[in-house]
This record gives C-alpha cells, structure tokens and sequence, in this order.
C-alpha cells in the first residue's frame, strides 16, 4: 500500500512537472504567436500602402497617357489638314495657266511697248526741234567748238559716272548681261540690277528677256551718241 502511494505521488509529481512545462511552452507559443501576428499584420500594412502608392502611379500615368492620346489625334488631325493644304496647293501649281490668257497678256504687252517706243520717238523728235533751233540762234555768234557736242551733252547729263561708265561698256563690248557688267563697273548684283534696270526704264538701253539673265544692247541713238567724239577726233 505505502508502494502505491509512493508511485502515485511520483506519478503526480510528473505529471505536475509535465503540465507546468506544457503550460510554459504554451505561454512561449502564445507569446511567438502574438510577435508573428504583429509582425504579419505590419507586412501587410506595408504592402498594402506600397500597393496604394502603386495604385496612384498608375492612376498619374494613365491621366497623361490620356492626356498624349489625346493630343496626338490633335496634332495627327493638323498633319491631315497640312497634307490636304499641300496636295491643293501642289494641284494649284502644276496646272498650267489659260493659253488665251497668256496671248492676251502678251499682246498688251506688246501694245504697251509700242506705246512706250512712239513716246520715246516723240520726245527724240521734239529734243532734236530743240537743237535745230537753238543751232540757228546760235549762227551768227563766234563758233566755239565744245569738247562734248550739245546734243550728246543733253543726252548724258542726267548720267552718273557709274551709269556713264556701264553705257560705253555695253557702247565698245556690244550686248552683255549684268553679271559682266558688274565685273566691270565694281558694284554689287544687287545694285547693278537696280542700274540696269534704271537706264533700261529711262530709254538708254534694250533688253532680250527671253533668257536669264536678261541681255542688255545698247539702242541705236546711244551708240551713235557715245561714239561721235572718237569720230571726229
């Protein structure tokens, strides 16, 4: 009998000894338990602010993808009315001007300068008058020979020595253009345009357009005009 209480109290003991071990470890569970639950829940939080920052970019980007789409069916739909634009414009120019409407131009032209020739005969013709006139007024006095004659005098004192200088060119090296011009007087194209086209519009020179650059001849009455004093030299 004194066995049996012995064992059952060892017994007891033990199973005291396993329960409180077991109680501890539980605590020590419990206690991990309640650290990876913490631990877990602030992943989790992380990932999802992580999650909502991804959310946001992806709500930025898809505002200015939005945003490029839209402008890019802007300007797409300006290349369209650019293209449209240059197609007409490219239609425009490549068909050709009326043939009747050119001629009719032509012959206007051509009527203005026959207009333009009968002034310039007119006004010839009244200088000469002129200088018939005053030759004979001029009979009975002393005869001083000038060493410019009158006539030619009237003709080139409204010239500048440039446009003096250009005349006897074109007077000794016959029709020239106004780039061998201008490597004789020394100017710029751009002057040397505007000078021909001056002494052109004043009735010194002609010129063939049929070409460009235009050619520049000298009339008839210039060349006569420069040439008379090495005539009577």
């Amino acid at each position: 009998m004194f066995e049996m209480l012995i064992f059952t109290g060892i017994l007891s003991f033990f199973t005291l000894v396993v329960v409180v071990l077991y109680s501890k470890r539980l605590l020590e569970l419990s206690k991990k338990y309640a650290e990876a639950k913490n631990i877990v829940g602030d992943i989790i939080m992380s990932f999802n602010r992580q999650m909502k920052i991804q959310n946001d970019k992806l709500e930025i980007s898809s505002r200015k993808l939005n945003v490029l789409f839209s402008r890019s069916e802007s300007f797409i739909k300006r290349l369209q009315e650019q293209e449209e634009r240059v197609q007409t414009l490219a239609e425009k120019a490549e068909a050709p001007p009326s043939v009747d409407k050119a001629l009719i131009r032509i012959e206007n032209l051509e009527n203005k300068l026959k207009e333009v020739m009968s002034k310039e005969n007119a006004v010839l013709g009244k200088i000469a008058e002129i200088e018939k006139k005053r030759s004979r007024s001029r009979e009975r006095e002393p005869r001083i020979e000038s060493a410019i004659p009158i006539k030619r005098e009237k003709a080139l004192a409204p010239l500048t020595e440039t446009e003096l200088i250009a005349l006897k060119f074109l007077a000794v090296k016959g029709d020239k253009t106004t780039p061998e011009i201008r490597e004789q007087i020394g100017l710029s194209r751009e002057h040397t345009a505007r000078l021909m086209k001056k002494l052109y519009e004043d009735g010194y020179l002609e010129r063939r357009t049929n070409k460009i650059p235009f050619i520049y001849h000298l009339k008839d009455e210039m060349q006569k005009i420069l040439k008379k004093p090495e005539q009577k030299s």
